[in-house]
């Protein structure tokens, strides 16, 4: 049990910028409990690189639809079993409290295609000002092309997202533009996003406002279709892209959340702690994603955030009574099994899908080992992810 006056504390420290002091205070709490290891805090020891992470598996077939109801349930997949609730609070992403990790930087042969540009950027506002990567792809200047708003993890920098994630790689072959916004030490010890602040929620508020400026400054200045304008993230990422969903369905056409959790999981220390140990609902301060088509991939396996909390991500995208699943079971060729559930509008509009990445822990699927916190063994996130935004331009 969480002795609540020393969270209360601890919260106090945090807001107050003193994460160190509220990280020790948290550990004596929980000292003797025994911390779960999870992926977020260590690079995950693979095989050597591959260029192209694993296909999907092309006899992956339909086993359900159905009306209706939640778009996921794992209890009804065969062979699963919960993961270990946390246990430490080591394993608290939105603190941070996991070293960094001591992995070489990536090469840029692993970052960027030959022809394409990478270059760096600022943008500031009221709220500050944040450094970002630009990804440019070497086509020549066509009709208006997409933007993807890429939103690293805690301890990661957008040259090692860049390389695990191999988006710019895809963005290539789509002839899209990447942006990776970067969070400095200076507002998260961990370069974690403050996804459970209550002041980084809001839209024209804290970090919303500073992603969504530098959103608006590279569609300004390299002519980009507002219409094609997505994001996504992994983990402290992945909730801080749900909540940009939320606060800016007028920018963003889609959102892809990987190992996340839903916009107003959590308003504070306490209720962060509880989220990522079991999974939490969105809180009235934050509005659900619900105008804003959503993929979701989760590992069924991660004990850093718990594997409710991407069912969390998609509650409330269009009215349930009114929903149609579709749910599709396959196999990576020497990899993880997933679950793929795609829900629709009674309009026959996809509004969301959820790949439940059997096996898997917190780490993003499909991913290369030239960048920290991948699981090469599939599905790939960034293929799907990219492919379920081509098919969702903004609404008019």
């Amino acid at each position: 049990m969480l002795d609540q006056s020393i969270v209360n504390e601890a919260t106090r420290l945090t807001r107050a910028g003193r994460l160190v002091e509220a990280a020790a205070l948290l550990q004596r709490m929980l000292r003797g409990e025994g911390a779960s290891s999870g992926t977020m805090g260590r690079a995950v020891r693979v095989g050597p690189a591959r260029l192209e992470p694993p296909t999907l598996d092309v006899k992956a077939h339909v086993v359900e639809e159905r009306k209706g109801g939640r778009p996921t349930e794992h209890a009804s997949i065969p062979g699963h079993r919960r993961p270990a609730p946390l246990t430490g609070v080591k394993d608290f992403a939105g603190l941070g409290l996991r070293g960094l990790s001591r992995r070489a930087p990536p090469s840029t042969s692993d970052i960027v295609p030959d022809g394409a540009s990478f270059i760096e950027g600022t943008f500031g506002n009221a709220a500050g000002s944040r450094t970002y990567k630009l990804f440019i792809p070497s086509r020549a200047p066509a009709p208006p092309r997409p933007l993807i708003v890429m939103l690293h993890g805690c301890t990661q920098s957008p040259d090692d997202f860049a390389a695990g994630t191999r988006m710019n790689f895809l963005a290539e072959e789509q002839n899209c533009f990447v942006v990776y916004p970067e969070q400095p030490h200076g507002a998260n010890q961990a370069k974690c996003w403050n996804w459970f602040r209550a002041g980084d929620q809001q839209r024209g508020d804290g970090e919303p406002s500073l992603i969504a400026g530098i959103t608006r400054q590279i569609m300004r200045d390299h002519g980009i279709d507002p219409k094609r304008v997505y994001v996504a993230g992994l983990s402290a990422g992945g909730a801080a892209a749900a909540i940009m969903g939320a606060t800016y369905p007028d920018l963003y056409a889609a959102v892809g959340v990987h190992s996340g959790l839903a916009c107003g999981a959590a308003s504070d220390l306490s209720s962060a702690l509880t989220a990522m140990r079991q999974g939490g609902a969105p809180v009235a301060t934050v509005k659900a994603c619900s105008a804003v088509p959503t993929i979701v991939f989760h590992g069924d396996r991660d004990t850093t955030v718990h594997p409710d909390n991407g069912d969390r991500v998609l509650d409330g995208l269009g009215e349930a009574e009114s929903r149609k699943a579709k749910v599709v079971r396959g196999r990576v060729p020497d990899g993880h099994s997933y679950t793929r559930t795609i829900v629709t509008t009674a309009q026959g509009r996809d509004i969301s899908e959820h790949w439940s990445v059997h096996g898997a822990g917190h780490a993003w699927s499909g991913g290369s080992p030239a960048g920290s916190y991948t699981d090469p063994r599939g599905p790939d996130a960034t293929r799907e992810m990219l492919r379920f935004f081509m098919e969702h331009p903004l609404s008019a």
